[in-house]
Protein backbone atom coordinates (compact mmCIF):
# COMPACT_ATOMS: atom_id res chain seq x y z
CA UNK A 1 0.00 0.00 0.00
CA UNK A 2 2.98 2.18 -0.25
CA UNK A 3 1.85 3.23 -3.39
CA UNK A 4 -1.50 4.80 -2.10
CA UNK A 5 0.59 6.40 0.72
CA UNK A 6 3.02 8.20 -2.38
CA UNK A 7 -0.49 9.13 -3.42
CA UNK A 8 -1.71 10.77 -0.15
CA UNK A 9 1.23 12.91 0.05
CA UNK A 10 1.59 13.84 -3.47
CA UNK A 11 -2.19 15.31 -3.49
CA UNK A 12 -1.17 16.81 -0.19
CA UNK A 13 -3.64 15.22 2.19
CA UNK A 14 -1.03 13.95 4.13
CA UNK A 15 2.43 15.08 5.83
CA UNK A 16 5.22 13.04 5.49
CA UNK A 17 5.29 12.41 9.16
CA UNK A 18 1.30 12.08 9.65
CA UNK A 19 1.84 9.04 7.05
CA UNK A 20 5.31 7.52 8.85
CA UNK A 21 2.59 7.39 11.78
CA UNK A 22 0.19 5.50 10.30
CA UNK A 23 1.99 3.15 8.53
CA UNK A 24 3.70 2.52 12.47
CA UNK A 25 0.35 1.65 13.62
CA UNK A 26 -0.92 -0.33 10.35
CA UNK A 27 2.59 -2.34 11.22
CA UNK A 28 1.90 -2.47 15.17
CA UNK A 29 -1.61 -3.62 14.20
CA UNK A 30 -1.27 -5.71 11.14
CA UNK A 31 -3.80 -3.77 9.72
CA UNK A 32 -3.96 -2.25 6.14
CA UNK A 33 -2.87 1.08 5.86
CA UNK A 34 -5.73 2.29 4.32
CA UNK A 35 -8.23 1.37 7.01
CA UNK A 36 -5.38 2.30 10.15
CA UNK A 37 -6.02 5.87 8.00
CA UNK A 38 -9.39 5.76 8.59
CA UNK A 39 -9.22 4.65 12.02
CA UNK A 40 -6.84 7.30 13.37
CA UNK A 41 -9.32 9.89 11.36
CA UNK A 42 -6.50 11.18 9.20
CA UNK A 43 -8.39 10.53 5.72
CA UNK A 44 -12.10 9.52 5.77
CA UNK A 45 -12.87 6.83 3.47
CA UNK A 46 -15.02 7.86 0.97
CA UNK A 47 -12.30 10.55 0.34
CA UNK A 48 -9.78 7.81 0.25
CA UNK A 49 -11.77 6.14 -2.48
CA UNK A 50 -12.45 8.67 -4.64
CA UNK A 51 -8.37 9.44 -4.84
CA UNK A 52 -7.37 5.72 -5.34
CA UNK A 53 -10.40 6.06 -8.30
CA UNK A 54 -9.25 9.10 -9.64
CA UNK A 55 -5.57 8.10 -10.08
CA UNK A 56 -6.24 4.92 -11.76
CA UNK A 57 -9.23 6.50 -13.58
CA UNK A 58 -11.98 3.63 -12.11
CA UNK A 59 -15.07 3.91 -10.79
CA UNK A 60 -15.81 4.16 -7.24
CA UNK A 61 -18.32 1.53 -5.63
CA UNK A 62 -20.58 1.99 -2.95
CA UNK A 63 -20.59 -1.41 -1.23
CA UNK A 64 -23.48 -0.24 1.33
CA UNK A 65 -25.99 0.66 -1.43
CA UNK A 66 -25.70 -2.56 -3.28
CA UNK A 67 -26.64 -6.56 -2.78
CA UNK A 68 -24.06 -9.22 -4.46
CA UNK A 69 -25.13 -12.18 -5.39
CA UNK A 70 -24.61 -15.49 -3.90
CA UNK A 71 -23.23 -16.88 -7.20
CA UNK A 72 -20.98 -14.54 -7.67
CA UNK A 73 -19.49 -14.75 -3.65
CA UNK A 74 -18.75 -18.41 -4.33
CA UNK A 75 -16.39 -17.74 -7.07
CA UNK A 76 -13.41 -16.47 -4.80
CA UNK A 77 -12.88 -18.01 -0.98
CA UNK A 78 -13.31 -15.63 1.87
CA UNK A 79 -9.81 -16.16 2.67
CA UNK A 80 -8.37 -15.02 -0.70
CA UNK A 81 -11.09 -11.93 -0.55
CA UNK A 82 -9.47 -11.02 2.80
CA UNK A 83 -5.83 -11.55 1.92
CA UNK A 84 -6.13 -9.14 -1.00
CA UNK A 85 -8.97 -7.01 0.55
CA UNK A 86 -11.73 -7.70 -2.36
CA UNK A 87 -15.12 -8.96 -2.93
CA UNK A 88 -16.30 -9.76 -6.11
CA UNK A 89 -19.52 -7.86 -6.93
CA UNK A 90 -21.00 -8.56 -10.24
CA UNK A 91 -20.38 -11.44 -12.85
CA UNK A 92 -20.89 -10.04 -16.76
CA UNK A 93 -20.44 -12.68 -19.65
CA UNK A 94 -16.79 -13.76 -19.41
CA UNK A 95 -15.52 -10.79 -16.68
CA UNK A 96 -15.84 -10.32 -13.20
CA UNK A 97 -16.15 -7.11 -11.65
CA UNK A 98 -14.42 -7.13 -8.13
CA UNK A 99 -14.02 -4.38 -5.66
CA UNK A 100 -10.58 -3.77 -4.53
CA UNK A 101 -8.91 -1.25 -2.10
CA UNK A 102 -5.60 -1.12 -3.90
CA UNK A 103 -6.52 -1.78 -7.82
CA UNK A 104 -2.81 -1.48 -8.67
CA UNK A 105 -2.01 -4.72 -6.84
CA UNK A 106 -1.26 -7.05 -10.09
CA UNK A 107 -0.52 -10.05 -8.64
CA UNK A 108 -3.88 -10.50 -6.47
CA UNK A 109 -6.08 -9.81 -10.20
CA UNK A 110 -3.42 -12.80 -11.86
CA UNK A 111 -4.52 -14.72 -9.05
CA UNK A 112 -8.02 -13.99 -9.41
CA UNK A 113 -7.75 -14.10 -12.88
CA UNK A 114 -6.42 -17.83 -12.88
CA UNK A 115 -8.68 -19.20 -10.13
CA UNK A 116 -12.00 -17.99 -11.81
CA UNK A 117 -11.08 -18.34 -15.33
CA UNK A 118 -12.69 -14.90 -15.73
CA UNK A 119 -11.42 -11.30 -17.20
CA UNK A 120 -10.89 -9.32 -13.97
CA UNK A 121 -12.52 -5.88 -14.31
CA UNK A 122 -11.64 -4.19 -10.52
CA UNK A 123 -13.35 -1.14 -9.46
CA UNK A 124 -12.32 0.62 -6.08
CA UNK A 125 -13.89 0.46 -2.42
CA UNK A 126 -12.24 1.26 1.07
CA UNK A 127 -10.75 -0.96 3.17
CA UNK A 128 -13.44 -0.39 5.84
CA UNK A 129 -16.23 -1.15 3.53
CA UNK A 130 -14.58 -4.24 2.20
CA UNK A 131 -14.58 -5.10 5.39
CA UNK A 132 -18.48 -4.66 6.41
CA UNK A 133 -19.06 -5.80 3.23
CA UNK A 134 -16.95 -8.99 3.85
CA UNK A 135 -18.09 -9.84 7.38
CA UNK A 136 -21.65 -9.34 6.19
CA UNK A 137 -21.71 -11.77 3.08
CA UNK A 138 -19.21 -14.43 4.24
CA UNK A 139 -19.93 -14.45 8.13
CA UNK A 140 -23.45 -14.59 7.49
CA UNK A 141 -23.69 -14.05 11.20
CA UNK A 142 -24.68 -10.60 12.68
CA UNK A 143 -27.99 -9.70 11.19
CA UNK A 144 -29.31 -12.83 11.91
CA UNK A 145 -27.79 -12.89 15.41
CA UNK A 146 -29.21 -9.54 15.74
CA UNK A 147 -32.85 -10.38 14.72
CA UNK A 148 -32.91 -13.79 16.84
CA UNK A 149 -31.29 -12.43 20.09
CA UNK A 150 -30.86 -15.02 22.86
CA UNK A 151 -33.06 -17.37 21.59
CA UNK A 152 -32.20 -20.97 22.29
CA UNK A 153 -32.52 -22.55 19.02
CA UNK A 154 -32.37 -25.85 20.55
CA UNK A 155 -35.70 -25.42 21.94
CA UNK A 156 -37.82 -25.48 18.22
CA UNK A 157 -35.53 -28.74 16.84
CA UNK A 158 -38.96 -30.84 15.56
CA UNK A 159 -37.26 -32.41 13.27
CA UNK A 160 -37.69 -36.22 15.35
CA UNK A 161 -40.94 -36.04 16.64
CA UNK A 162 -43.43 -38.16 14.63
CA UNK A 163 -46.35 -36.32 12.73
CA UNK A 164 -49.07 -37.87 15.42
CA UNK A 165 -46.69 -36.78 18.22
CA UNK A 166 -46.39 -33.29 17.58
CA UNK A 167 -47.58 -30.89 20.47
CA UNK A 168 -49.21 -28.05 18.71
CA UNK A 169 -49.84 -25.85 21.64
CA UNK A 170 -45.75 -26.05 21.96
CA UNK A 171 -45.15 -25.25 18.70
CA UNK A 172 -47.82 -21.93 18.79
CA UNK A 173 -45.81 -20.78 21.30
CA UNK A 174 -42.90 -20.65 19.93
CA UNK A 175 -44.07 -19.46 16.85
CA UNK A 176 -44.69 -16.69 18.90
CA UNK A 177 -41.20 -16.24 20.42
CA UNK A 178 -40.08 -12.77 19.60
CA UNK A 179 -37.23 -13.96 18.22
CA UNK A 180 -39.44 -15.85 15.16
CA UNK A 181 -41.46 -12.70 14.85
CA UNK A 182 -38.60 -10.61 14.10
CA UNK A 183 -37.18 -12.78 11.59
CA UNK A 184 -40.50 -13.29 10.10
CA UNK A 185 -41.40 -9.29 10.09
CA UNK A 186 -37.80 -9.18 8.40
CA UNK A 187 -38.31 -11.08 6.15
CA UNK A 188 -41.50 -9.67 4.64
CA UNK A 189 -40.12 -5.91 5.00
CA UNK A 190 -37.08 -7.06 3.37
CA UNK A 191 -39.63 -8.45 0.23
CA UNK A 192 -40.99 -4.92 0.39
CA UNK A 193 -38.06 -2.80 0.08
CA UNK A 194 -36.41 -4.73 -2.77
CA UNK A 195 -39.56 -5.24 -4.05
CA UNK A 196 -39.86 -8.68 -4.54
CA UNK A 197 -42.90 -10.22 -6.54
CA UNK A 198 -42.81 -13.83 -4.42
CA UNK A 199 -40.72 -14.86 -1.16
CA UNK A 200 -39.50 -18.59 -1.56
CA UNK A 201 -39.36 -20.14 2.07
CA UNK A 202 -37.75 -23.81 1.60
CA UNK A 203 -36.97 -26.34 3.85
CA UNK A 204 -33.90 -28.90 3.26
CA UNK A 205 -32.41 -31.82 4.66
CA UNK A 206 -29.00 -29.86 5.88
CA UNK A 207 -29.86 -26.54 5.66
CA UNK A 208 -33.21 -24.07 5.55
CA UNK A 209 -33.18 -20.69 3.32
CA UNK A 210 -35.25 -17.70 1.90
CA UNK A 211 -35.20 -16.65 -1.54
CA UNK A 212 -36.85 -13.67 -3.15
CA UNK A 213 -37.63 -13.06 -6.67
CA UNK A 214 -37.03 -9.93 -8.17
CA UNK A 215 -38.03 -8.90 -11.67
CA UNK A 216 -38.40 -12.23 -12.73
CA UNK A 217 -35.07 -13.70 -11.13
CA UNK A 218 -34.92 -16.03 -7.97
CA UNK A 219 -32.34 -14.49 -5.45
CA UNK A 220 -30.71 -16.59 -2.20
CA UNK A 221 -31.84 -13.79 0.77
CA UNK A 222 -30.80 -15.44 3.90
CA UNK A 223 -30.38 -19.22 5.37
CA UNK A 224 -31.78 -19.09 8.58
CA UNK A 225 -30.16 -21.90 11.23
CA UNK A 226 -31.97 -25.31 10.41
CA UNK A 227 -33.61 -25.38 14.00
CA UNK A 228 -35.51 -22.66 13.38
CA UNK A 229 -37.62 -24.07 10.31
CA UNK A 230 -40.71 -25.79 12.46
CA UNK A 231 -40.91 -21.98 14.21
CA UNK A 232 -40.64 -19.91 11.46
CA UNK A 233 -43.39 -21.80 9.15
CA UNK A 234 -45.75 -21.72 12.01
CA UNK A 235 -45.30 -18.23 12.37
CA UNK A 236 -45.71 -17.76 8.73
CA UNK A 237 -48.76 -20.17 8.38
CA UNK A 238 -50.24 -17.98 11.81
CA UNK A 239 -49.78 -14.71 10.04
CA UNK A 240 -51.80 -16.32 7.18
CA UNK A 241 -54.61 -17.80 9.38
CA UNK A 242 -54.04 -21.56 8.59
CA UNK A 243 -53.86 -24.58 10.49
CA UNK A 244 -50.56 -25.09 11.95
CA UNK A 245 -51.66 -28.66 13.15
CA UNK A 246 -51.96 -30.03 9.43
CA UNK A 247 -49.11 -30.68 8.17
CA UNK A 248 -49.66 -33.27 5.38
CA UNK A 249 -51.49 -31.11 2.91
CA UNK A 250 -51.15 -27.95 0.79
CA UNK A 251 -52.70 -24.84 2.64
CA UNK A 252 -53.72 -21.37 1.21
CA UNK A 253 -54.45 -18.16 2.92
CA UNK A 254 -53.10 -14.34 3.04
CA UNK A 255 -51.18 -12.19 5.29
CA UNK A 256 -52.10 -8.59 5.64
CA UNK A 257 -49.17 -6.54 6.40
CA UNK A 258 -49.87 -2.23 7.32
CA UNK A 259 -46.58 -0.29 6.39
CA UNK A 260 -47.18 3.24 8.29
CA UNK A 261 -50.98 4.75 8.13
CA UNK A 262 -51.84 4.89 4.73
CA UNK A 263 -50.07 1.61 3.00
CA UNK A 264 -51.31 -1.90 2.64
CA UNK A 265 -49.18 -4.84 1.58
CA UNK A 266 -51.11 -8.22 1.33
CA UNK A 267 -49.10 -12.04 0.64
CA UNK A 268 -50.89 -14.53 -0.74
CA UNK A 269 -49.56 -17.16 1.28
CA UNK A 270 -49.13 -20.93 -0.46
CA UNK A 271 -48.11 -23.61 1.93
CA UNK A 272 -46.89 -27.44 0.38
CA UNK A 273 -45.62 -30.39 1.88
CA UNK A 274 -42.30 -31.05 1.16
CA UNK A 275 -39.94 -34.20 2.13
CA UNK A 276 -38.18 -31.83 4.73
CA UNK A 277 -40.98 -29.93 5.91
CA UNK A 278 -43.75 -27.59 4.38
CA UNK A 279 -42.21 -24.85 1.86
CA UNK A 280 -43.92 -21.42 1.48
CA UNK A 281 -44.20 -19.45 -1.35
CA UNK A 282 -45.48 -15.98 -0.60
CA UNK A 283 -47.28 -13.44 -3.85
CA UNK A 284 -46.75 -9.76 -2.69
CA UNK A 285 -49.36 -7.58 -3.56
CA UNK A 286 -49.42 -4.17 -3.51
CA UNK A 287 -52.25 -2.52 -4.72
CA UNK A 288 -49.66 0.91 -4.88
CA UNK A 289 -47.72 0.06 -7.38
CA UNK A 290 -50.89 -1.67 -9.69
CA UNK A 291 -50.41 -0.32 -13.23
CA UNK A 292 -53.42 0.21 -14.61
CA UNK A 293 -52.86 2.80 -17.52
CA UNK A 294 -53.05 0.51 -20.63
CA UNK A 295 -50.50 2.87 -22.08
CA UNK A 296 -47.63 2.44 -20.04
CA UNK A 297 -48.14 -1.22 -19.41
CA UNK A 298 -45.95 -2.23 -23.04
CA UNK A 299 -48.31 -2.35 -25.65
CA UNK A 300 -46.51 -0.86 -29.15
CA UNK A 301 -49.06 1.69 -30.38
CA UNK A 302 -50.64 -0.97 -33.39
CA UNK A 303 -51.53 -3.83 -31.05
CA UNK A 304 -53.25 -1.38 -28.49
CA UNK A 305 -55.30 -0.23 -30.53
CA UNK A 306 -56.42 -3.69 -31.77
CA UNK A 307 -56.39 -4.08 -27.64
CA UNK A 308 -58.72 -1.03 -27.46
CA UNK A 309 -60.74 -2.16 -30.12
CA UNK A 310 -61.78 -5.71 -28.64
CA UNK A 311 -62.83 -4.46 -25.56
CA UNK A 312 -64.74 -1.71 -26.70
CA UNK A 313 -66.87 -4.39 -28.60
CA UNK A 314 -70.11 -4.78 -26.77
CA UNK A 315 -69.97 -8.72 -26.68
CA UNK A 316 -67.61 -11.59 -27.48
CA UNK A 317 -64.29 -13.27 -26.15
CA UNK A 318 -60.83 -11.41 -24.89
CA UNK A 319 -58.20 -14.32 -24.02
CA UNK A 320 -54.81 -13.24 -22.40
CA UNK A 321 -52.83 -16.45 -22.21
CA UNK A 322 -49.24 -16.79 -20.42
CA UNK A 323 -47.12 -18.31 -17.64
CA UNK A 324 -47.84 -17.69 -14.21
CA UNK A 325 -46.35 -14.54 -12.95
CA UNK A 326 -46.23 -12.99 -16.93
CA UNK A 327 -48.70 -9.93 -16.13
CA UNK A 328 -51.92 -11.68 -17.45
CA UNK A 329 -54.00 -10.30 -14.20
CA UNK A 330 -52.59 -6.60 -14.67
CA UNK A 331 -53.75 -6.66 -18.51
CA UNK A 332 -56.84 -7.56 -17.64
CA UNK A 333 -57.47 -5.01 -14.60
CA UNK A 334 -56.24 -2.35 -16.84
CA UNK A 335 -59.07 -3.43 -19.29
CA UNK A 336 -61.70 -3.57 -16.80
CA UNK A 337 -60.59 -0.54 -15.46
CA UNK A 338 -61.12 1.47 -19.19
CA UNK A 339 -64.26 -0.48 -19.00
CA UNK A 340 -65.35 0.26 -15.62
CA UNK A 341 -68.46 3.32 -16.18
CA UNK A 342 -71.52 4.11 -14.04
CA UNK A 343 -73.29 2.00 -16.68
CA UNK A 344 -72.24 -0.83 -17.03
CA UNK A 345 -72.66 -3.82 -14.86
CA UNK A 346 -69.11 -5.89 -14.56
CA UNK A 347 -68.51 -8.96 -12.54
CA UNK A 348 -65.32 -11.21 -12.21
CA UNK A 349 -64.76 -14.55 -10.17
CA UNK A 350 -61.17 -15.35 -9.77
CA UNK A 351 -59.35 -17.49 -7.53
CA UNK A 352 -58.01 -15.43 -5.98
CA UNK A 353 -58.65 -11.94 -5.73
CA UNK A 354 -55.88 -10.01 -6.04
CA UNK A 355 -56.72 -6.51 -5.74
CA UNK A 356 -59.76 -4.88 -4.52
CA UNK A 357 -61.22 -2.66 -7.83
CA UNK A 358 -63.98 0.27 -6.74
CA UNK A 359 -67.09 -0.05 -8.58
CA UNK A 360 -66.63 -4.10 -10.09
CA UNK A 361 -68.21 -7.10 -8.11
CA UNK A 362 -65.42 -9.44 -7.45
CA UNK A 363 -66.08 -13.02 -6.12
CA UNK A 364 -63.51 -14.91 -4.58
CA UNK A 365 -63.23 -19.13 -5.87
CA UNK A 366 -64.15 -21.53 -3.15
CA UNK A 367 -63.95 -25.29 -4.86
CA UNK A 368 -64.17 -26.70 -1.21
CA UNK A 369 -67.92 -25.69 -1.16
CA UNK A 370 -68.55 -26.41 -4.92
CA UNK A 371 -68.33 -22.28 -5.92
CA UNK A 372 -65.72 -22.92 -8.71
CA UNK A 373 -65.27 -20.66 -12.27
CA UNK A 374 -68.56 -22.40 -13.66
CA UNK A 375 -70.93 -22.19 -10.75
CA UNK A 376 -70.04 -18.46 -10.97
CA UNK A 377 -70.55 -17.78 -14.71
CA UNK A 378 -74.19 -19.41 -14.34
CA UNK A 379 -75.08 -17.39 -11.42
CA UNK A 380 -73.68 -13.97 -13.29
CA UNK A 381 -76.18 -14.48 -16.20
CA UNK A 382 -78.74 -14.13 -13.83
CA UNK A 383 -77.55 -10.88 -12.25
CA UNK A 384 -77.75 -8.83 -15.75
CA UNK A 385 -73.93 -8.34 -16.32
CA UNK A 386 -72.73 -6.79 -19.22
CA UNK A 387 -68.89 -7.43 -18.99
CA UNK A 388 -67.62 -10.96 -17.16
CA UNK A 389 -63.65 -11.50 -16.57
CA UNK A 390 -63.71 -15.54 -15.90
CA UNK A 391 -60.00 -16.02 -13.76
CA UNK A 392 -59.21 -18.59 -16.43
CA UNK A 393 -60.78 -20.90 -18.71
CA UNK A 394 -59.54 -24.80 -17.24
CA UNK A 395 -62.23 -27.48 -18.55
CA UNK A 396 -64.45 -27.37 -21.06
CA UNK A 397 -67.52 -26.68 -18.57
CA UNK A 398 -66.17 -23.31 -18.05
CA UNK A 399 -65.57 -22.92 -21.75
CA UNK A 400 -68.66 -23.74 -22.55
CA UNK A 401 -70.75 -21.12 -20.32
CA UNK A 402 -68.40 -18.54 -21.17
CA UNK A 403 -68.49 -19.69 -25.22
CA UNK A 404 -72.11 -18.97 -24.42
CA UNK A 405 -72.14 -15.98 -23.04
CA UNK A 406 -70.32 -14.33 -25.13
CA UNK A 407 -72.47 -15.31 -27.85
CA UNK A 408 -75.63 -13.92 -25.98
CA UNK A 409 -74.74 -10.10 -26.02
CA UNK A 410 -71.78 -10.17 -22.93
CA UNK A 411 -68.23 -8.99 -23.10
CA UNK A 412 -66.45 -11.57 -21.40
CA UNK A 413 -62.37 -11.57 -20.54
CA UNK A 414 -60.54 -14.52 -19.35
CA UNK A 415 -57.36 -16.26 -19.26
CA UNK A 416 -56.01 -19.75 -20.48
CA UNK A 417 -52.20 -21.13 -19.88
CA UNK A 418 -50.83 -21.63 -23.37
CA UNK A 419 -47.71 -20.82 -24.46
CA UNK A 420 -48.84 -18.10 -27.57
CA UNK A 421 -51.72 -16.53 -29.33
CA UNK A 422 -52.56 -19.20 -32.20
CA UNK A 423 -51.93 -22.12 -29.70
CA UNK A 424 -54.84 -20.95 -27.15
CA UNK A 425 -57.36 -21.62 -30.53
CA UNK A 426 -56.18 -24.80 -30.31
CA UNK A 427 -56.78 -25.08 -26.46
CA UNK A 428 -60.31 -23.95 -26.44
CA UNK A 429 -60.95 -27.19 -29.89
CA UNK A 430 -58.97 -29.61 -27.31
CA UNK A 431 -61.77 -28.72 -24.58
CA UNK A 432 -64.05 -29.82 -26.68
CA UNK A 433 -65.20 -26.29 -28.16
CA UNK A 434 -66.56 -26.31 -31.52
CA UNK A 435 -64.59 -24.88 -34.05
CA UNK A 436 -67.51 -22.83 -35.17
CA UNK A 437 -68.50 -21.37 -31.77
CA UNK A 438 -64.74 -20.88 -31.35
CA UNK A 439 -64.86 -18.36 -34.45
CA UNK A 440 -68.30 -16.70 -33.71
CA UNK A 441 -66.86 -15.81 -30.20
CA UNK A 442 -63.44 -14.87 -29.58
CA UNK A 443 -62.59 -11.26 -30.69
CA UNK A 444 -58.80 -11.34 -30.15
CA UNK A 445 -56.04 -13.47 -28.34
CA UNK A 446 -52.99 -11.84 -26.29
CA UNK A 447 -50.04 -13.29 -25.56
CA UNK A 448 -47.92 -11.80 -23.12
CA UNK A 449 -43.93 -11.69 -21.11
CA UNK A 450 -42.42 -9.92 -19.00
CA UNK A 451 -38.57 -9.27 -19.82
CA UNK A 452 -36.45 -7.34 -16.99
CA UNK A 453 -36.13 -3.53 -18.19
CA UNK A 454 -32.53 -2.23 -18.32
CA UNK A 455 -31.57 -0.05 -15.46
CA UNK A 456 -32.14 3.92 -16.49
CA UNK A 457 -29.37 4.96 -13.65
CA UNK A 458 -26.61 2.89 -15.61
CA UNK A 459 -27.33 2.10 -19.26
CA UNK A 460 -24.82 2.35 -21.79
CA UNK A 461 -24.09 1.37 -25.03
CA UNK A 462 -23.35 -2.41 -25.04
CA UNK A 463 -21.62 -4.46 -27.86
CA UNK A 464 -23.09 -5.26 -31.55
CA UNK A 465 -23.34 -8.71 -32.71
CA UNK A 466 -24.87 -8.92 -36.30
CA UNK A 467 -24.89 -12.70 -36.68
CA UNK A 468 -26.56 -12.96 -33.38
CA UNK A 469 -29.26 -10.35 -33.79
CA UNK A 470 -29.83 -11.91 -37.34
CA UNK A 471 -30.23 -15.51 -35.55
CA UNK A 472 -32.53 -13.69 -33.09
CA UNK A 473 -34.66 -12.41 -36.30
CA UNK A 474 -34.17 -9.18 -36.20
CA UNK A 475 -33.41 -7.51 -40.03
CA UNK A 476 -30.52 -6.44 -41.91
CA UNK A 477 -31.65 -2.79 -41.41
CA UNK A 478 -32.90 -3.10 -37.45
CA UNK A 479 -29.21 -4.00 -37.23
CA UNK A 480 -27.71 -1.36 -38.88
CA UNK A 481 -29.64 1.33 -37.53
CA UNK A 482 -29.88 -0.32 -34.20
CA UNK A 483 -27.92 0.59 -30.85
CA UNK A 484 -27.89 -2.02 -28.34
CA UNK A 485 -28.05 -1.00 -24.97
CA UNK A 486 -27.08 -2.71 -21.69
CA UNK A 487 -27.09 -1.96 -17.71
CA UNK A 488 -23.27 -1.34 -16.48
CA UNK A 489 -24.50 -2.15 -13.11
CA UNK A 490 -24.57 0.31 -10.06
CA UNK A 491 -26.67 0.62 -6.72
CA UNK A 492 -29.74 1.60 -8.13
CA UNK A 493 -30.25 -1.93 -9.86
CA UNK A 494 -28.21 -3.96 -7.04
CA UNK A 495 -25.35 -4.08 -9.71
CA UNK A 496 -27.61 -6.61 -11.97
CA UNK A 497 -28.17 -4.10 -14.73
CA UNK A 498 -31.49 -4.18 -14.73
CA UNK A 499 -34.43 -2.61 -13.06
CA UNK A 500 -37.89 -3.09 -13.24
CA UNK A 501 -39.66 -5.27 -16.12
CA UNK A 502 -41.91 -4.68 -19.19
CA UNK A 503 -44.49 -6.57 -21.35
CA UNK A 504 -43.93 -8.34 -24.31
CA UNK A 505 -47.20 -8.52 -26.39
CA UNK A 506 -48.17 -10.81 -28.71
CA UNK A 507 -51.59 -9.35 -30.25
CA UNK A 508 -53.67 -12.01 -32.46
CA UNK A 509 -57.27 -9.68 -33.71
CA UNK A 510 -59.73 -12.87 -35.15
CA UNK A 511 -59.21 -11.47 -38.83
CA UNK A 512 -61.76 -13.53 -41.26
CA UNK A 513 -58.60 -15.09 -42.73
CA UNK A 514 -57.87 -16.75 -38.97
CA UNK A 515 -61.59 -17.61 -39.01
CA UNK A 516 -61.71 -19.22 -42.21
CA UNK A 517 -58.31 -21.47 -41.23
CA UNK A 518 -59.92 -22.56 -37.61
CA UNK A 519 -62.77 -23.75 -39.60
CA UNK A 520 -60.45 -25.45 -41.92
CA UNK A 521 -58.86 -27.04 -39.32
CA UNK A 522 -55.61 -25.37 -39.97
CA UNK A 523 -52.78 -26.16 -37.14
CA UNK A 524 -51.12 -23.93 -34.62
CA UNK A 525 -48.02 -22.82 -36.69
CA UNK A 526 -50.40 -22.26 -39.73
CA UNK A 527 -52.03 -19.62 -37.52
CA UNK A 528 -49.10 -18.10 -36.67
CA UNK A 529 -47.87 -17.85 -40.37
CA UNK A 530 -51.10 -16.00 -41.23
CA UNK A 531 -50.82 -13.91 -38.23
CA UNK A 532 -47.28 -12.79 -39.17
CA UNK A 533 -48.46 -12.34 -42.47
CA UNK A 534 -51.44 -10.09 -41.47
CA UNK A 535 -48.81 -7.52 -39.93
CA UNK A 536 -49.51 -8.73 -35.95
CA UNK A 537 -46.36 -8.94 -34.65
CA UNK A 538 -44.89 -12.19 -32.52
CA UNK A 539 -43.21 -12.41 -28.96
CA UNK A 540 -40.45 -12.37 -30.80
CA UNK A 541 -41.05 -9.84 -32.89
CA UNK A 542 -42.14 -7.41 -30.19
CA UNK A 543 -39.13 -8.14 -27.99
CA UNK A 544 -36.87 -7.14 -31.19
CA UNK A 545 -38.88 -3.95 -30.90
CA UNK A 546 -38.30 -3.62 -26.99
CA UNK A 547 -34.21 -4.11 -27.59
CA UNK A 548 -34.52 -1.21 -30.64
CA UNK A 549 -35.90 1.10 -28.67
CA UNK A 550 -33.52 0.24 -25.95
CA UNK A 551 -35.44 -0.87 -22.90
CA UNK A 552 -34.33 -4.36 -22.95
CA UNK A 553 -31.15 -6.52 -24.35
CA UNK A 554 -31.43 -9.55 -26.35
CA UNK A 555 -30.18 -11.36 -23.70
CA UNK A 556 -33.82 -10.97 -21.94
CA UNK A 557 -36.03 -11.41 -25.38
CA UNK A 558 -33.78 -15.21 -26.08
CA UNK A 559 -34.60 -15.90 -22.46
CA UNK A 560 -38.55 -14.99 -22.78
CA UNK A 561 -39.39 -15.96 -25.84
CA UNK A 562 -39.12 -18.82 -28.55
CA UNK A 563 -37.92 -18.59 -32.11
CA UNK A 564 -40.95 -17.54 -34.80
Amino acid sequence: MSRIGELLIREKVLSLQQLQNAQDEAKRTGKRLGATLARMGLVPDNVLTQLVARQYSLPAINLSEIEIDANVLKLIPKEICERHQIIPVRRQGSTLIVAMADPSNIYAIDELKFLTQYNIDPVVASDGAIEVALARYFDKGPDLDAMIGDFDVENVDFAAVADDAVNVVDLENQAGEAPVVKLCNAVLLSAIKKKASDIHVEPYEKYFRVRFRIDGILQEEMRPPLKLRNAMTSRLKIMASLDIAERRLPQDGRIKLKIGTNREMDFRVSVLPTLFGEKIVMRLLDKSNLQLDMTKLGFEVGPLDDFKKAIKKPYGMVLVTGPTGSGKTTTLYSALQELNTIDRNISTAEDPVEFNLQGINQVQMHEDIGLNFATALRSFLRQDPNIIMVGEIRDFETAEIAVKAALTGHLVLSTLHTNDAPSTVMRLLNMGVEPFLVTASVNLVIAQRLSRRICVDCKQPGEKHPEALAKMGMSEEQIRKSTISIGRGCGTCNNTGYKGRVALYEVMPFTDGLKELVLQGASAAELKAEMIRQGFPSLRMSGIQKIIEGMTTPEEVLRTTVED
